[in-house]
């Protein structure tokens, strides 16, 4: 009983950053300043011409369209978009002995499964309003994407490879006593030409306004294909649903290791 309380203890801790994190990202949302490319284009010509190009440094939100002339061709779908992340699984089977309390033993087989391979990859792009656009770069961001790809394919015994689109990897043969069902490839994406909403510092590094990430820890960098209402409201309802859990995570956890420990006496 003790034992099942210390666990929810470290449960309810985990939850407790969770929660954390989910109420920085929606002081984020709101403590943003709502602009548009025309009004940060503006605001970084004044600045340049009081104290020279290159201080612009403003914690903004734009919204608008996902424009890029080179888009990245995702690896498995060869779909166009900025930024792609994937993943390509080993689903298996395996023999695995159990020995039960009395010393008495069985075989059972169990299924698991293994990451093989995974990837992402972004570019800059270009954030298009009905003002003008500016860069956007990506790295480091807190991406939201779209899945265009979950599809599992039984395995080819004969084969020495596996593909799928631009992706090809060499398998080993008899991997250990398991017996591979068969791949299973995921693929998303932050598509082109989607309206996105995008939290991030302003700057004028280099003469062109870009938004990028913030220095500062408390500030967060979104990229987000929902609008800042459904943005900040999904935000708030995770960030109360992980703070339910966290509490009752702590209040569970402690009886069970009170009443544990009393046991024990």
């Amino acid at each position: 009983m003790a034992i099942f309380g210390g666990i929810l203890i470290v449960i309810g801790i985990i939850l407790f950053f969770v929660q954390k994190n989910y109420n920085t990202k929606l002081q984020s949302i709101r403590s943003a300043t709502s602009s548009t490319v025309a009004d940060l284009q503006r605001i970084a010509s004044e600045i340049a011409g009081e104290i020279g190009s290159g201080s612009l440094r403003e914690y903004v939100k734009v919204s608008g369209i996902i424009r890029c002339e080179r888009p990245l061709i995702s690896e498995l779908k060869q779909e166009p978009c900025v930024y792609y992340t994937m993943k390509v699984v080993r689903e298996y089977e395996e023999q695995q002995t159990i020995r039960d309390s009395d010393g008495k033993s069985r075989t059972e087989t169990r299924r698991s499964s293994e990451t093989v391979s995974s990837n992402s990859q972004s570019i800059p792009f270009t954030l298009q309003d009905r003002s003008g656009e500016l860069l956007v770069n990506p790295d480091g961001g807190n991406i939201e994407t779209v899945q265009i790809l979950n599809e599992f394919r039984q395995e080819n015994s004969s084969g020495s490879s596996i593909s799928f689109g631009g992706f090809s990897l060499p398998i080993a043969v008899g991997m250990g006593g398991r017996r591979t069902l068969g791949y299973r490839y995921t693929e998303s994406i932050l598509p082109c030409d989607r309206e996105v909403l995008v939290i991030g510092t302003a700057a004028d590094d280099g003469g062109q306004v870009t938004l990028r990430k913030p220095i500062q820890s408390d500030k967060k960098f979104i990229i987000s294909l929902k609008n800042e209402e459904e943005l900040a409201k999904s935000t708030a309802n995770a960030a109360q649903w992980f703070f339910y859990g966290m509490v009752a995570c702590f209040a569970i956890g402690a009886i069970l290791l009170i009443l544990g420990l009393a046991l024990k006496r």
